[in-house]
Protein backbone atom coordinates (compact mmCIF):
# COMPACT_ATOMS: atom_id res chain seq x y z
CA UNK A 1 0.00 0.00 0.00
CA UNK A 2 1.51 3.49 -0.87
CA UNK A 3 1.08 6.45 1.88
CA UNK A 4 -0.52 9.37 1.03
CA UNK A 5 0.01 12.69 2.69
CA UNK A 6 -3.15 14.27 3.59
CA UNK A 7 -2.53 17.75 1.89
CA UNK A 8 -4.27 19.60 4.70
CA UNK A 9 -1.52 18.96 7.16
CA UNK A 10 0.89 20.78 5.02
CA UNK A 11 -1.39 24.16 4.45
CA UNK A 12 -1.05 25.70 7.72
CA UNK A 13 3.09 25.77 6.72
CA UNK A 14 2.60 26.90 4.06
CA UNK A 15 0.57 29.64 4.34
CA UNK A 16 2.96 30.51 7.03
CA UNK A 17 6.13 30.06 5.14
CA UNK A 18 4.15 32.42 2.13
CA UNK A 19 2.64 35.05 4.95
CA UNK A 20 6.48 35.68 6.25
CA UNK A 21 7.73 36.19 2.74
CA UNK A 22 5.23 38.28 1.89
CA UNK A 23 6.14 40.16 5.46
CA UNK A 24 9.79 40.63 4.40
CA UNK A 25 8.52 42.16 1.01
CA UNK A 26 6.87 44.27 2.45
CA UNK A 27 9.28 45.69 5.20
CA UNK A 28 12.04 45.65 2.49
CA UNK A 29 9.50 48.15 0.30
CA UNK A 30 8.47 50.23 3.41
CA UNK A 31 12.06 50.69 4.04
CA UNK A 32 13.24 51.51 0.38
CA UNK A 33 12.28 54.85 1.05
CA UNK A 34 14.71 55.61 3.58
CA UNK A 35 17.19 54.18 2.29
CA UNK A 36 16.42 56.80 -0.80
CA UNK A 37 16.22 59.50 1.54
CA UNK A 38 19.54 58.46 3.56
CA UNK A 39 21.73 58.54 0.34
CA UNK A 40 19.90 61.69 -0.97
CA UNK A 41 21.32 62.92 2.71
CA UNK A 42 24.63 61.99 2.77
CA UNK A 43 25.21 62.20 -1.36
CA UNK A 44 24.57 66.23 -0.68
CA UNK A 45 26.67 66.08 2.25
CA UNK A 46 29.49 65.03 0.77
CA UNK A 47 29.28 67.30 -1.93
CA UNK A 48 29.15 70.57 -0.15
CA UNK A 49 32.14 69.10 1.96
CA UNK A 50 34.21 68.06 -0.91
CA UNK A 51 33.46 69.80 -3.83
CA UNK A 52 36.35 72.24 -3.49
CA UNK A 53 38.23 69.50 -4.20
CA UNK A 54 37.25 67.94 -7.17
CA UNK A 55 35.11 70.87 -8.71
CA UNK A 56 34.61 70.85 -12.79
CA UNK A 57 35.13 74.50 -12.79
CA UNK A 58 35.05 77.63 -11.08
CA UNK A 59 31.50 78.21 -10.16
CA UNK A 60 32.24 82.34 -10.96
CA UNK A 61 34.41 82.19 -13.80
CA UNK A 62 33.15 81.81 -17.36
CA UNK A 63 33.90 78.47 -19.25
CA UNK A 64 32.23 78.92 -22.63
CA UNK A 65 29.91 80.83 -24.63
CA UNK A 66 26.58 82.60 -23.41
CA UNK A 67 23.31 80.30 -22.96
CA UNK A 68 25.08 76.73 -24.43
CA UNK A 69 22.55 74.31 -24.11
CA UNK A 70 23.22 71.11 -21.85
CA UNK A 71 26.46 68.82 -23.35
CA UNK A 72 29.03 66.57 -22.58
CA UNK A 73 31.06 69.44 -21.73
CA UNK A 74 28.98 71.01 -19.88
CA UNK A 75 25.72 69.05 -18.37
CA UNK A 76 23.57 71.58 -17.30
CA UNK A 77 24.86 73.55 -20.06
CA UNK A 78 25.84 77.74 -18.87
CA UNK A 79 24.14 80.60 -17.76
CA UNK A 80 23.95 84.08 -19.11
CA UNK A 81 27.47 84.89 -18.47
CA UNK A 82 29.00 81.58 -19.19
CA UNK A 83 28.99 80.40 -16.34
CA UNK A 84 29.00 76.40 -16.24
CA UNK A 85 25.62 75.61 -14.32
CA UNK A 86 26.16 72.14 -13.31
CA UNK A 87 29.33 73.95 -10.94
CA UNK A 88 27.21 76.02 -9.83
CA UNK A 89 24.52 73.60 -8.65
CA UNK A 90 27.02 71.58 -6.95
CA UNK A 91 28.86 74.66 -5.52
CA UNK A 92 24.84 75.85 -3.67
CA UNK A 93 25.15 73.25 -1.56
CA UNK A 94 27.79 75.10 0.79
CA UNK A 95 25.22 78.18 0.94
CA UNK A 96 22.15 76.17 1.60
CA UNK A 97 22.63 73.18 3.78
CA UNK A 98 24.82 75.28 6.35
CA UNK A 99 22.46 77.74 6.86
CA UNK A 100 19.56 74.84 6.42
CA UNK A 101 21.39 73.52 9.48
CA UNK A 102 22.38 76.48 11.26
CA UNK A 103 18.67 77.32 11.30
CA UNK A 104 17.49 74.39 12.45
CA UNK A 105 19.81 74.05 15.32
CA UNK A 106 18.94 77.89 16.48
CA UNK A 107 15.01 77.22 16.47
CA UNK A 108 15.57 73.73 18.01
CA UNK A 109 17.38 75.02 20.64
CA UNK A 110 15.76 78.46 21.66
CA UNK A 111 12.17 76.86 21.11
CA UNK A 112 13.31 74.35 23.03
CA UNK A 113 14.49 76.11 25.92
CA UNK A 114 11.40 78.72 25.87
CA UNK A 115 8.96 75.05 25.49
CA UNK A 116 10.98 73.33 28.05
CA UNK A 117 10.37 76.59 30.44
CA UNK A 118 6.38 76.67 29.97
CA UNK A 119 5.77 72.81 30.14
CA UNK A 120 7.48 72.73 33.44
CA UNK A 121 6.12 75.07 34.81
CA UNK A 122 3.35 75.93 34.09
CA UNK A 123 1.04 79.18 35.47
CA UNK A 124 2.01 82.37 34.24
CA UNK A 125 5.39 81.21 32.59
CA UNK A 126 3.30 79.02 29.93
CA UNK A 127 0.96 81.78 29.84
CA UNK A 128 3.30 84.44 28.96
CA UNK A 129 5.52 82.18 26.27
CA UNK A 130 2.91 80.56 24.56
CA UNK A 131 0.98 83.90 24.15
CA UNK A 132 4.70 84.83 22.60
CA UNK A 133 4.76 81.93 20.24
CA UNK A 134 0.93 82.27 19.19
CA UNK A 135 1.45 85.88 18.22
CA UNK A 136 4.52 84.77 15.94
CA UNK A 137 2.90 81.37 14.69
CA UNK A 138 -0.12 83.89 13.61
CA UNK A 139 1.82 85.09 10.68
CA UNK A 140 2.36 83.17 7.52
CA UNK A 141 5.90 82.19 7.67
CA UNK A 142 7.40 82.89 4.61
CA UNK A 143 5.55 86.18 5.05
CA UNK A 144 7.20 86.68 8.28
CA UNK A 145 10.46 85.81 7.38
CA UNK A 146 10.47 87.97 4.48
CA UNK A 147 9.48 91.21 6.65
CA UNK A 148 12.09 90.15 8.76
CA UNK A 149 14.96 90.21 6.70
CA UNK A 150 13.68 93.10 4.52
CA UNK A 151 14.05 95.46 7.52
CA UNK A 152 17.59 94.20 8.56
CA UNK A 153 18.75 94.06 4.69
CA UNK A 154 19.31 91.81 2.15
CA UNK A 155 21.81 89.24 2.55
CA UNK A 156 22.12 85.43 3.56
CA UNK A 157 22.96 86.24 7.22
CA UNK A 158 19.46 88.21 7.35
CA UNK A 159 18.07 85.85 6.05
CA UNK A 160 19.25 83.30 8.57
CA UNK A 161 18.27 85.39 11.09
CA UNK A 162 14.94 85.67 9.94
CA UNK A 163 14.08 82.45 9.21
CA UNK A 164 15.32 81.64 13.06
CA UNK A 165 12.49 83.97 14.50
CA UNK A 166 10.02 82.14 11.92
CA UNK A 167 11.13 78.80 12.97
CA UNK A 168 11.38 78.59 16.53
CA UNK A 169 7.93 78.95 18.08
CA UNK A 170 7.34 75.26 16.20
CA UNK A 171 9.38 73.41 18.51
CA UNK A 172 8.78 76.24 21.56
CA UNK A 173 4.87 74.41 21.17
CA UNK A 174 6.03 70.63 20.57
CA UNK A 175 8.36 70.73 23.23
CA UNK A 176 6.27 72.69 25.99
CA UNK A 177 3.16 69.57 24.75
CA UNK A 178 5.25 66.84 25.38
CA UNK A 179 6.69 68.24 28.55
CA UNK A 180 3.31 68.69 30.31
CA UNK A 181 2.59 65.15 29.11
CA UNK A 182 6.16 63.46 30.61
CA UNK A 183 6.03 65.81 33.88
CA UNK A 184 2.72 63.81 34.96
CA UNK A 185 4.19 60.01 34.59
CA UNK A 186 4.90 58.30 37.95
CA UNK A 187 8.47 58.52 38.05
CA UNK A 188 8.76 62.18 37.59
CA UNK A 189 6.25 62.67 40.65
CA UNK A 190 8.57 60.29 42.52
CA UNK A 191 11.36 62.35 41.78
CA UNK A 192 9.32 65.28 43.12
CA UNK A 193 8.91 63.62 46.04
CA UNK A 194 11.99 62.36 46.98
CA UNK A 195 13.06 66.31 47.16
CA UNK A 196 14.67 66.50 43.33
CA UNK A 197 14.82 70.18 42.51
CA UNK A 198 13.19 71.45 39.50
CA UNK A 199 16.15 71.70 36.78
CA UNK A 200 17.60 68.50 38.17
CA UNK A 201 13.94 66.47 37.65
CA UNK A 202 13.57 68.58 33.71
CA UNK A 203 16.90 67.67 32.63
CA UNK A 204 17.35 64.36 34.09
CA UNK A 205 13.55 63.04 34.01
CA UNK A 206 11.31 64.76 31.65
CA UNK A 207 13.38 65.94 28.58
CA UNK A 208 15.23 62.75 27.42
CA UNK A 209 11.40 61.81 26.75
CA UNK A 210 10.43 64.33 24.88
CA UNK A 211 12.72 65.11 22.45
CA UNK A 212 11.92 62.20 20.22
CA UNK A 213 9.11 64.13 18.27
CA UNK A 214 11.43 67.29 18.00
CA UNK A 215 13.98 65.16 16.43
CA UNK A 216 11.70 64.00 13.97
CA UNK A 217 10.17 67.57 13.08
CA UNK A 218 13.66 68.87 13.09
CA UNK A 219 14.69 66.26 10.52
CA UNK A 220 11.56 66.57 8.08
CA UNK A 221 11.76 70.69 8.37
CA UNK A 222 15.42 70.32 6.96
CA UNK A 223 14.32 70.36 4.12
CA UNK A 224 11.73 73.22 4.09
CA UNK A 225 13.98 75.32 5.77
CA UNK A 226 16.28 74.80 2.51
CA UNK A 227 12.80 75.58 0.14
CA UNK A 228 12.62 78.82 2.18
CA UNK A 229 15.97 79.93 2.02
CA UNK A 230 15.94 79.67 -2.19
CA UNK A 231 12.50 81.37 -2.01
CA UNK A 232 14.02 84.31 0.23
CA UNK A 233 16.85 84.81 -2.31
CA UNK A 234 14.35 84.11 -5.06
CA UNK A 235 12.92 87.60 -4.28
CA UNK A 236 16.08 88.96 -3.90
CA UNK A 237 16.25 89.22 0.18
CA UNK A 238 18.58 86.15 0.41
CA UNK A 239 22.13 85.34 -1.32
CA UNK A 240 23.31 88.28 -3.73
CA UNK A 241 24.85 87.67 -7.00
CA UNK A 242 27.18 86.31 -8.11
CA UNK A 243 26.37 83.81 -5.06
CA UNK A 244 25.87 80.14 -6.56
CA UNK A 245 22.65 79.76 -4.37
CA UNK A 246 20.15 77.85 -5.83
CA UNK A 247 17.44 80.23 -5.33
CA UNK A 248 19.40 83.18 -7.23
CA UNK A 249 20.14 80.59 -9.68
CA UNK A 250 16.21 79.93 -10.30
CA UNK A 251 15.48 83.72 -10.15
CA UNK A 252 18.33 84.05 -13.42
CA UNK A 253 17.06 81.08 -14.93
CA UNK A 254 13.47 83.18 -14.69
CA UNK A 255 14.88 85.87 -16.74
CA UNK A 256 15.91 83.94 -19.66
CA UNK A 257 12.53 81.74 -19.53
CA UNK A 258 13.21 79.87 -23.09
CA UNK A 259 17.04 78.54 -21.69
CA UNK A 260 15.19 75.79 -19.38
CA UNK A 261 18.56 74.50 -17.88
CA UNK A 262 19.61 77.37 -15.99
CA UNK A 263 16.73 76.63 -13.46
CA UNK A 264 16.25 73.11 -14.00
CA UNK A 265 19.65 72.06 -12.16
CA UNK A 266 19.08 74.09 -9.17
CA UNK A 267 15.06 73.14 -9.09
CA UNK A 268 15.74 69.58 -9.57
CA UNK A 269 18.55 70.07 -6.17
CA UNK A 270 16.10 71.52 -4.04
CA UNK A 271 13.35 69.17 -4.94
CA UNK A 272 15.83 65.90 -4.11
CA UNK A 273 16.75 67.63 -0.80
CA UNK A 274 12.83 68.27 0.20
CA UNK A 275 12.66 64.48 -0.43
CA UNK A 276 15.33 63.35 1.02
CA UNK A 277 14.81 64.53 4.45
CA UNK A 278 10.86 63.88 3.77
CA UNK A 279 11.93 60.37 3.23
CA UNK A 280 14.39 60.38 6.40
CA UNK A 281 11.78 61.91 8.46
CA UNK A 282 9.07 59.54 7.85
CA UNK A 283 11.21 56.09 8.28
CA UNK A 284 12.79 58.04 11.92
CA UNK A 285 9.27 58.77 12.83
CA UNK A 286 8.34 54.90 12.04
CA UNK A 287 10.97 53.73 13.73
CA UNK A 288 10.77 55.58 17.07
CA UNK A 289 6.97 55.31 16.72
CA UNK A 290 6.11 58.66 17.03
CA UNK A 291 2.20 59.17 17.39
CA UNK A 292 0.54 62.16 16.42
Amino acid sequence: MTATVDSTVLTPSVVNVESRSEQGSRSRRARLPAYIGLVIVVGWTVVAATVPLWSPNDPLAPVGARLLEPSRAHLLGTDALGRDVFTRVLWGTRTSLPVAFVVIVASVALGSLVGAAAGFFGGWVDAVLMRVVDITMAFPPILLAMAITASLGPGIRNALIGMVLVWWPIYARLLAAQVQSVRRRDHVESAVAIGASRWLVLRRYVLPLSYTPVLVNATMDFGQVVLLTASLSFIGLGARPPSPEWGAMITEGATNFYNWWIAAGPGVAILSVVLGFNFLGDALRDRLDVRD
